[in-house]
């Protein structure tokens, strides 16, 4: 079993600023927007979100890298 290397997270987070940074930088309004829902959304509910958005992270780089 490989394990997952520092390089491989260093590069997600990177893909992760790379892809954030487009959204901003194409789309500030929208951008803004969203961030204001967020702030709008109640905590139990941006908790699921993330929890479910972890959760189906990992499933995919379980499912990449097997």
């Amino acid at each position: 079993m490989r394990s997952i290397a520092f390089a491989d997270f260093l590069i997600g987070v990177g893909i992760l600023f790379v892809l954030e940074g487009l959204m901003f930088a194409a789309s500030p309004a929208w951008m803004r927007r969203a961030m204001k829902s967020a702030l709008a959304t109640p905590d139990n509910i941006l908790r699921i979100v993330g929890i479910v958005s972890a959760v189906i992270g990992l499933l995919l780089i379980w499912f990449v890298r097997r």
